[in-house]
């Protein structure tokens, strides 16, 4: 018998995330952001699941996008930090690959290589972010050397927002006025949380990603089931072993739960080598046959401990760490992360299925 752990992923709530994505874009494009094997949930079984309806696919590693191209994927795929060596370069052009660039370095190493056809490429500025991209008064000198170096076809301009799951979006969005007015070019500034919260950031396309996977880009506002969005991962395990503490016992490396009534736990097979976040503390949500529960102690490599006092569980009751009946999103505040992390996290060695 295997161990307990499993992931399933739900395809069909992808595409309906997507689709959710699509109705807040109006007459704007989405490209499918699936970046990180998408967001830990599989780059192919997501991608295979819109195949049909995507209008384009945004990731980081040449090696995926290739993979796209080789399933038979015609959309266009967004390098969205460009390219790092010649070698990705001349892959992007040889399969129509389009990059963002977003410095100098990549610049000169576009006008230097000779391509096998001209490539689309996302002009990129720092409007705030300060993180990549050209400075906004860099904008013309920058679109001159472009469309002079015979080595590009189509330019689109880029930005990405730092506070569009908080604070807001204006003085990024000025500036980014700023830099496109008058250029006719078309644009793309908003990632899931822009494209829920600001219609005027849809321009020519969006760029939806925690949204697509079921998490809510932020929480504290909306939860993702209050934003029509469905859960893909779920993250499922058993209870293995129960104790029974009387009180000042504890349970666990460091003895950091300690029990002040006569207390049932149940020991899941679950832990941080398997992408549960080893610093989520006591109290944690977890479901225990469909109930509701909470950690108890310090998670360790292969189990973490829960609390089993008023529940009707044994050995083998079953136990969702996140996803359906049960939102990434709590888990992850409750850990003081996102959970695009817990996503992201999750370990060769958990089996993953689909349906």
């Amino acid at each position: 018998m295997t161990r307990p752990i499993l992931a399933r992923i739900d395809t069909a709530a992808f595409r309906h995330n997507y689709l959710v994505a699509k109705r807040h874009a109006g007459a704007a494009r989405a490209w499918a952001v699936v970046k990180a094997n998408a967001y830990g949930h599989g780059l192919l079984p997501c991608a295979e699941a819109v195949r049909d309806v995507a209008d384009g696919f945004a990731l980081l590693e040449i090696s995926e996008a290739l993979s796209l191209r080789s399933a038979g994927f015609t959309q266009p795929i967004l390098m969205l930090e460009g390219f790092f060596a010649e070698d990705d370069l001349r892959l992007a052009a040889a399969y129509d690959i389009s990059v963002v660039i977003h410095s100098q370095a990549q610049l000169a190493l576009l006008e230097l290589l000779e391509l096998e056809r001209p490539l689309n490429v996302g002009l990129k500025f720092n409007t705030g972010m300060n993180r990549l991209g050209f400075l906004p008064q860099q904008a013309p000198a920058l679109l001159a050397r472009l469309r002079t170096s015979g080595k590009v076809g189509q330019i689109t301009l880029m930005t990405h927002f730092a506070n569009a799951d908080d604070t807001g979006i204006a003085a990024q969005l000025a500036c980014f006025e700023g830099i496109a007015a008058d250029s006719g070019l078309p644009c793309s500034v908003a990632n899931s949380a822009a494209l829920l919260r600001f219609p005027q950031a849809q321009r020519d396309w969006v760029r939806p990603g925690i949204m697509l996977y079921g998490g809510s880009p932020m929480p504290d506002l909306n939860t993702a089931a209050a934003l029509g969005l469905r859960p893909v991962m779920s993250l499922a395990s058993r209870i293995i072993g129960v104790q029974s503490l009387q009180p000042g016992e504890s349970v666990g490396y460091g003895s950091l739960f300690r029990a002040e009534r006569p207390t049932r736990v149940g020991v899941v097979a679950c832990g941080y080598a398997d992408g549960y976040p080893r610093h989520a503390p006591s109290g944690t949500p977890i479901l225990v046959n469909g109930q509701r529960s909470r950690t108890l102690g310090r998670v360790s490599m292969d189990m973490l401990a829960c609390e089993l006092t008023d529940l009707a569980a044994d050995v083998g009751s079953s136990v969702t760490l996140w996803g359906e009946g049960l939102p990434a999103d709590e888990v992850a505040s409750a850990a003081g992360t996102v959970s695009y992390e817990l996503f992201c996290a999750l370990a060769p060695r958990v089996p993953v299925v689909l349906g």
